[in-house]
C-alpha cells in the first residue's frame, strides 16, 4: 500500500455534494462521502456550502490539499461585504434565453461574438444571467459588487470567505464558460462583464483572479492546502486523464462530448463550446439535449425496466428491422433545434418491440456520434462515460455507430477525481499533474455500421420542422 499524504476532490454539482478522499501518490480512493442539493434552477450558496460541510465532515479535515470542480456557468452575484446578493442563477435556469441575441449582437454578430468569448452563449452561460439580471433586477444589479462561479464562491468559503481577507479565484476552464473570457487571450473581459451588468467600460463587477494551473490558491483553517478548482466537465477530463486522440462521451440526461486540444475554438454556428482546460490547453466541448432519457422514455413505453430493455435492444438486428428514431424528444443542441420532437420511421405489421428498444440504442448513439462529428475531429477511440454508459446495449452497439473502439472506464466519480489529481498537482508543485494509474476499462469492439449512420442522417436531413 502506498504511504503519504492524502487528498480531497469535491464535485460540487447541481444535485449534490460529492467528497473523494484520495491518496496523492496514486490515485485512490480511501474514503468518500455525498449530501443531496435541493432541486430548482436557483439556489441559496450557503446550501452548497451545507452540504459540503456535511459530506465533508472527518474527510476534508485529513486532506493535505483540497480541490472544487463545480457545475460551470452559475451566477453568485456578491455585495462588497461579500454577502450573496440574490440565489444563485444554475446552469439550467432558462430565464436568460431572451439575453442571447442581446450579447451576441453587442459582440458584433455570431462569428466575432465566437472569436471574442470561444462559444455562441447558451442561457447557462453566466453573462446571459448577468444581462438578464441588470435587465430584471436592477437593484440587485447595482448591489452587485463581485461575480463568481460556484466552484469560486465554494474555494473561496473554504478558505474562509467574508471577512477573511480570502482572495476570489477561479481558473481559466471555469472562467472559459462565463461569456467574459477570452479562451485565444487567455484572460478576463472584464468590459464584457461590466455592459452585461449595466455598467460602464471600468465600472466593475470585480472578477475573480485567475490562477494558473497547479497553483496553490488558498489555504483552509486547517491548513490544507487550495487548488484553483475548475469546471464540472474540466475536472471529468482531469479525472479521465484524457490524451490526445480520445474523445469523451457523457451520456447523463444529456449528452456531452469533448476532448483536449492546443488550439482555442470560435465556431461561429454555435455547435462547439470552445472552453479552456483545466491543464493550459483547451477542451471543445459539444452537448446534446437528449441522451439517456431517450432510453428511458422508451422503456416506459415497452413497459419495461432497465435490463430487460437492454436484452430487448439485443435481440434485434442491426437497423432495428427497417425502424429510424429521431430523438430530439426536448428538442436539440446538436442540431440546434428546439422546437423539434422525436419522430420514428419505417413502422410495419412486422415491427417487433425489440426493434423499437435497438432503434432508440441507435438513436442515442447516432445523435452522440453527430457532437463528435461537430467537434471536427477524428478520434483513435471514445471513451465513454455516465449513467447510460453501463447500459449493455450501449456498450455492445457503440463501436458499430461510432466505427471505432469504444472503452468504457470503470464507474468512478470522475469529477471528484479530477478535482483530487489538481489538489495533488498543488501539493507536489510540479509543472504537470501526477500521472496516476489508468482506470479499470472495458474496451468494445464491433465493425462498423455505416448503414445504421446514413439511414439517421438521412431522416435527420430531410425533417427540419417535425
Amino acid at each position: 500500500m502506498t504511504d503519504g499524504p492524502l487528498v480531497a476532490g469535491i464535485d460540487s454539482s447541481t444535485q449534490s455534494t460529492k467528497v473523494l478522499l484520495v491518496r496523492a501518490a496514486d490515485g485512490v480512493v480511501v474514503d468518500q462521502a455525498s449530501a443531496p442539493h435541493p432541486p430548482g434552477t436557483e439556489v441559496d450558496p450557503q446550501l452548497w456550502w451545507k452540504a459540503l460541510e456535511q459530506a465533508g465532515s472527518g474527510l476534508l479535515e485529513r486532506a493535505a490539499a483540497i480541490g472544487v470542480g463545480g457545475q460551470q456557468h452559475g451566477m453568485v452575484a456578491l455585495d462588497a461585504a461579500g454577502a450573496v446578493v440574490r440565489p444563485a442563477l444554475l446552469w439550467n435556469d432558462l430565464r436568460s434565453a431572451p439575453q442571447i441575441e442581446t450579447v451576441v449582437n453587442y459582440l458584433g454578430g455570431p462569428q466575432a461574438c465566437a472569436s471574442t468569448i470561444g462559444s455562441l452563449p447558451a442561457a447557462s452561460f453566466t453573462v446571459t444571467k448577468l444581462r438578464w439580471m441588470a435587465e430584471n433586477e436592477p437593484a440587485n444589479a447595482e448591489a452587485t459588487a463581485a461575480v463568481a462561479l460556484p466552484h469560486d464562491w465554494l474555494t473561496w468559503m473554504l478558505a474562509g470567505g467574508p471577512g477573511s481577507g480570502a482572495r476570489l479565484t477561479t481558473d481559466h476552464g471555469d472562467a472559459s464558460g462565463t461569456g467574459y473570457y477570452s479562451p485565444a487571450l487567455r484572460e478576463w473581459l472584464p468590459d464584457v462583464a461590466a455592459w452585461a451588468l449595466g455598467r460602464e467600460p471600468g465600472a466593475g463587477p470585480a472578477l475573480p483572479v485567475i490562477a494558473e494551473p497547479g497553483e496553490v490558491v488558498g489555504r483552509t483553517a486547517s491548513g490544507a492546502l487550495l487548488a484553483a478548482g475548475t469546471g464540472d466537465n474540466m475536472a471529468a477530463a482531469l479525472g479521465l486523464s484524457l490524451a490526445d486522440g480520445e474523445v469523451a462521451v457523457s451520456i447523463g440526461t444529456s449528452g456531452t462530448v469533448f476532448c483536449v486540444s492546443d488550439q482555442p475554438s470560435a465556431d461561429p454556428g454555435g455547435f462547439i463550446a470552445g472552453f479552456a482546460d483545466a491543464t493550459g490547453r483547451y477542451l471543445p466541448l459539444v452537448c446534446t439535449v437528449n441522451a439517456s432519457k431517450v432510453l428511458a422514455v422508451t422503456a416506459a413505453l415497452l413497459g419495461v425496466g432497465h435490463e430487460e430493455f437492454a436484452e430487448l435492444a439485443l435481440a434485434s438486428t442491426a437497423g432495428a428491422g427497417g425502424v429510424t428514431f429521431l430523438p430530439y424528444l426536448d428538442g436539440e443542441r446538436t442540431p440546434n433545434r428546439p422546437q423539434a420532437t422525436g419522430v420514428i420511421r419505417g413502422l410495419t405489421s412486422t415491427t417487433s418491440r425489440s426493434d423499437l428498444a435497438r432503434a432508440a440504442v441507435e438513436a442515442l448513439l447516432c445523435s452522440l456520434a453527430d457532437a463528435v462529428d461537430a467537434l471536427g475531429v477524428t478520434p483513435r477511440r471514445v471513451l465513454m462515460i455516465g449513467g447510460a454508459a453501463r447500459n449493455p446495449a450501449v456498450q455492445q452497439l457503440a463501436p458499430a455507430i461510432f466505427g471505432m473502439d469504444v472503452v468504457v472506464p470503470a464507474a468512478a466519480e470522475y469529477v471528484a477525481l479530477g478535482a483530487a489529481r489538481q489538489a495533488a498537482w498543488a501539493l507536489a508543485g510540479s509543472e504537470q499533474p501526477p500521472q496516476w494509474p489508468a482506470a479499470a476499462a472495458q474496451t468494445f469492439t464491433a465493425s462498423a455500421a455505416p448503414a445504421v449512420r446514413a439511414r439517421y442522417d438521412a431522416l435527420r436531413d430531410v425533417t427540419t420542422t417535425w
